[in-house]
């Protein structure tokens, strides 16, 4: 099997020249993040990911992690890999110093997290919850609650998690049943949750469950939920563990693909919790966490297109078969043939575009967060907050999308286990359903984050498009003008959509709603179309000023080309779709979609 490597030269392209690494190190407190140091992480960062954990990514899907009388085991060398995870600093990258965080920027650590969920996404996926568990109580914790548990959640001596999910609820957090009892300084929780990522394991000493629960006297709804720590070990007064929780793990479940994640069925009889903020607001805590973990997710996406994409090219390099359509005498590798390269240009592509839109939301997190001025950081938060669903939703079914395009390259060895595509395809199928299926987050986007403010923030950006094309029209360039003709037709196309969408949500949701999925992907094509072209017109001047890495720079332009004219070029259908779908999609009655 190939080995992942890092894409460094693309990852410091989009960092520098996209996403504005060197305008987020002038924001207060974010000095350290100098050109030699964040090179110097990167390039540690990808031999951690290198050496360590993609040897571990396919034994560790073939062994799995296992459950036996409450307690998992996970695969063969993750535990020491961890150790070394710790020990690296990866756990603190961007994390508040306070508490021991480096106080990096979100835009430092989003490489690093992408190069680790490359490797390997099942163990990446531990310490996305704990930064998500993190986050959710450095905004709303007590200083005690922190002072007890951020220390040791932030150098890794102990996990977090996200329970959630109930067997009768889903996605539905309406219908949580877990009971939280008050008993003098804390409350006993008891309930059930399922489909807990780590929610159980080998690798620290102790577990931090931020559990979603309702108190005896809570409201009807999500009005009634409230956030509570429920530890594995209940912790003493000199930070020592004492005797452990009742807190259970009672099975981890059988999955198509991120085996050695573990997915715990976790049962709470009588256990202690804290809670965490007021009472009945654990939802807008818990929004805290999977804000977080959504972005997380999208750079799943982004990731396991990145080694999908990786893997096929290796195969279309070495596997020889077929004969060249021109000289046809003898037989080639199958990267001569066209449709190989349509395949392999899809993944390259899209994958470019996927990161650069990830990368540009990470650093205007940055800015939201610590920009001086009050008016950019409200700016920025309102961008991040209508592309949170864009990355997350648009990410990761793209990269379902790419990673099926691996095993097609591979042809019928791409179905056979023992190349690898397989599993990434089967990785990447999680990450369009946990932290809010597709749909959920194309309902978010239309309704949350358009139709409530009345389209305000995408009409600005949208704005920003227009201006942007004017950037466009001066190049002298044939392909960067056929991806200006292209990123044109997809603007209209959204901003015609946001116009139906924004008539339709108040009169007829379930029309407007119909066309959420189009939409989203419509949004998503069209950021990453973007992205795209500003970075051929970068590359562009770059040539223009005699760039040493002319193959580079080249490419990028080849790439945004490809862009415009094969996916791009799909913004008018998704336009009707999301326009005119609903009649069709809600035209059958519930008995007619069997016919007799």
């Amino acid at each position: 099997m190939s080995a992942y490597t890092a894409p460094l030269k693309d990852m410091r392209f989009v960092l520098n020249e996209l996403a504005g690494l060197s305008e987020v190190a002038k924001l207060p407190g974010y000095g350290e993040a100098t050109p030699d140091t964040v090179d110097a992480i990167l390039e540690e960062a990808a031999k951690f990911a290198t050496g360590v954990l993609d040897p571990l990514n396919h034994s560790g899907d073939e062994e799995g992690s296992v459950w036996k009388d409450g307690k998992v085991r996970t695969p063969k060398g993750f535990k020491e890999a961890y150790r070394l995870y710790c020990e690296g600093g990866w756990s603190a990258l961007s994390l508040d110093p306070e508490w021991g965080g480096q106080g990096l920027p979100k835009l430092v650590s989003t490489p690093v997290t992408e190069m680790i969920t490359s490797a390997n996404m099942s163990f990446s996926l531990c310490p996305m919850l704990t930064q998500g568990a993190i986050e959710a109580m450095l905004l709303s914790g007590t200083e005690q609650l922190k002072k007890t548990f951020l220390p040791k959640m932030f150098d890794g001596s102990w996990t977090g998690t996200m329970n959630l999910t109930e067997p009768q609820a889903g996605s539905d957090l309406a219908l949580v049943r877990t009971k939280a009892v008050r008993e003098g300084d804390h409350y006993r929780i008891s309930g059930q949750k399922i489909f807990i990522t780590f929610g159980e394991h080998d690798l620290t000493e102790n577990i931090v469950h931020l559990v979603l629960a309702r108190t005896p006297d809570a409201p009807e709804g999500v009005k009634g939920i409230s956030l509570f720590i429920v530890p594995k070990f209940l912790v003493q007064p000199d930070g020592s563990l004492g005797e452990r929780n009742a807190a259970k793990c009672a099975s981890i479940e059988h999955k198509l693909g991120i085996h050695a994640s573990p997915t715990a069925v976790m049962v709470f009889e009588n256990a202690t919790g804290y809670l965490v903020g007021e009472e009945n607001k654990g939802l807008a805590y818990m929004f805290i966490m999977m804000n977080a973990a959504r972005y997380a997710v999208g750079l799943e996406g982004v990731a396991i297109a990145e080694r999908a994409f990786q893997r096929a090219l290796a195969y279309a390099k070495d596997r020889v078969q077929g004969r060249d359509l021109v000289e046809g005498a003898k037989a080639v590798p199958i990267i001569r043939h066209p449709d190989v390269r349509r395949m392999l240009m899809l993944m390259k592509s899209q994958t470019e575009a996927m990161r650069a839109l990830a990368y540009v939301v990470g650093a205007a997190t940055d800015m939201a967060l610590r920009h001086p001025d009050k008016a950019m950081r409200q700016r920025n938060q309102a961008f991040v907050d209508l592309m949170i669903p864009v990355v997350k939703g648009w990410s990761t079914e793209t990269g379902i999308e790419v990673a099926s395009l691996g095993v097609q390259v591979h042809g019928g060895m791409g179905f056979i286990e023992e190349t690898g595509a397989a599993q990434h395809l089967r990785d990447a199928r999680i990450t369009t359903i946990y932290e809010g299926t597709t749909g959920i987050q194309a309902n978010d986007l239309i309704g949350r984050k358009i139709a409530r403010e009345g389209g305000a923030t995408v009409k600005a950006w949208l704005q920003h498009l227009q201006q942007f094309d004017a950037e466009l029209a001066k190049s002298k360039h044939a392909d960067v003008a056929q991806m200006r003709k292209a990123l044109t037709e997809g603007t209209a196309a959204v901003a015609d959509s946001v116009e139906y969408l924004l008539a339709t949500f108040g009169k007829d949701i379930k029309a407007a709603s119909t066309g959420a999925v189009p939409f989203l992907k419509l949004m998503g094509i069209v950021a990453g179309g973007w992205q795209m072209a500003r970075a051929a017109l970068i590359a562009e001047k770059r040539l223009a000023d005699g760039a040493a890495d002319k193959p580079f720079y080249d490419a990028k332009i080849a790439s945004a080309r490809f862009f415009a004219d094969q996916v791009l070029s799909q913004a008018s259908g998704l336009r009707t779709s999301v326009l005119a779908g609903g009649a069709g999609a809600l035209a059958l009655s519930d008995e007619q979609f069997l016919a007799a």
